[in-house]
């Protein structure tokens, strides 16, 4: 199979991305909905507020007897009761009445404006109001802020804080919203070891697989973790279909050069998938595989991306292949990595035959470059948050020289 770009790939697995759609919905408790696609409208079910209301601490009253009021003859009125947020007045406001109303109280029949606690002088049971009132002034109408049957968030919106806010106000406890992406994560390796085991001689821990998973959980996605599983072509073939739902997306580390033990291949053809492609025209992870199959039972097919297993290949291969193919499957454009022209803060010394991705830390239209950029070398990926995509056939390039970045 010949090599192929980098656009090409993606295109190819884009190609195979079917969006999650809105029918496939589950019930999720409202907190937990924050971030999530809703799967179809939610309406107001009733006026928000529910009746009409005062916005500040201060004195219901018929706004026509305050006509004429000044600080000199200011206006008289008996205060008949005393109403706070969460309780109800029963009677009536008449004329010449004023009921005490704190924030947020529902306004009482026969009032039509509230006064401010402040503005007011109080005589024993008596308030003098210095200056006259307009009808409903300070006063918040039943309604005003949502009508019964208003649209508050669409089907395919992902919901905020505010959608979650007002869904409240409505007394929603759960919402439906589309499922979450099926991704199976998994690294292969006789020589890998979950961290917290005894190190022995040849083996070293499975830091692929961390690495990935907790990138996943980065960008609000929640895999399922098969762990290390061994170089056996039919057991790997195995665990990736035994998910009790079948997978939007798989995704491995390791096996997919030319090894003895790159297993990955076989892997392919154990699942009877159609491959997509095998070796990428970048450096570093350019061996990754692309491929569908039927998981049994599904007339749907899943899409699986082979990484590289060195630890910055699968890293740049993740954010290069699979990150796209995440922003397709849950309609999110957000996550696609943005492109930018920056300058170059340090030299790098090295000629490019082929197109070569550079882990980088971007800030202020700069980059800046880590000493070591080995494949199989991560901790210099700590604190790099872009990639400089350097184009094949580039000669060294020059501290100040410009260069297109991706920002991770």
């Amino acid at each position: 199979m010949q090599d192929i770009s980098l656009e090409k790939a993606q295109e190819l697995l884009l190609r195979e991305v079917r969006e999650i759609p809105l029918s496939e919905a589950e019930s999720v408790p409202l907190l937990a909905a924050l971030g999530r696609r809703l799967a179809e409208d939610c309406c107001a079910a009733f006026d928000q507020p529910p009746f009409d209301r005062s916005p500040l601490d201060g004195y219901a009253l018929l706004a026509d007897c305050t006509q004429g009021a000044s600080a000199d003859a200011p206006a008289r009125f008996r205060v008949i009761g005393e109403e706070c947020a969460g309780s109800f007045f029963t009677g009536k406001v008449g004329a010449g009445e004023a009921l005490r109303l704190m924030t947020g109280a529902a306004m009482p029949e026969g009032a039509d404006t509230v006064v401010r606690q402040e503005d007011v002088r109080v005589e024993g049971e008596e308030i003098l109001v210095p200056y006259a009132l307009k009808h409903h002034e300070n006063f918040c109408f039943r309604g005003e802020d949502v009508e019964e049957g208003a649209v508050l968030a669409k089907a395919g919106d992902r919901l905020t804080a505010a959608h979650i806010a007002v869904l409240a106000g409505q007394g929603r406890k759960r919402l439906p919203c589309v499922r979450r992406a099926r991704i199976v994560l998994a690294s292969t390796g006789d020589e890998l070891v979950e961290p917290g085991e005894p190190l022995c001689p040849g083996k070293i821990y499975n830091s692929n697989l961390y690495l990935l998973a907790a990138r996943l959980k980065e960008m609000g996605f929640e895999a399922e973790i098969l762990g290390a599983l061994p170089d056996d072509a039919e057991e790997v073939a195995r665990a990736l279909v035994s998910s009790a739902e079948p997978p939007d997306l798989v995704l491995t580390t390791g096996g997919v050069s030319v090894g003895k033990k790159d297993i990955m291949h076989d892997v392919v053809k154990e699942l009877n998938a159609e491959r997509l492609f095998w070796r990428v025209l970048m450096k570093p992870g350019a061996p990754a595989i692309g491929y569908t199959f039927s998981a049994a039972g599904d007339s749907r097919r899943t899409l699986g991306i082979a990484l590289s297993g060195n630890p910055f290949a699968a890293s740049a291969t993740f954010e290069l292949l699979a990150r796209p193919v995440l922003a397709k499957l849950t309609a999110q454009d957000a996550l696609l990595p943005m492109r930018c022209r920056a300058v170059l803060r340090d030299g790098f010394s090295k000629e490019s035959r082929g197109r070569r991705f550079v882990r980088a830390q971007y800030a202020q239209g700069e980059v800046h470059l880590p000493e070591k950029h080995a494949s199989g070398v991560l901790f210099s990926a700590v604190g790099c948050n872009a990639l400089v995509d350097i184009p094949a056939g580039s000669p060294p390039l020059a501290a100040g020289a410009e260069v297109d970045v991706i920002l991770l």
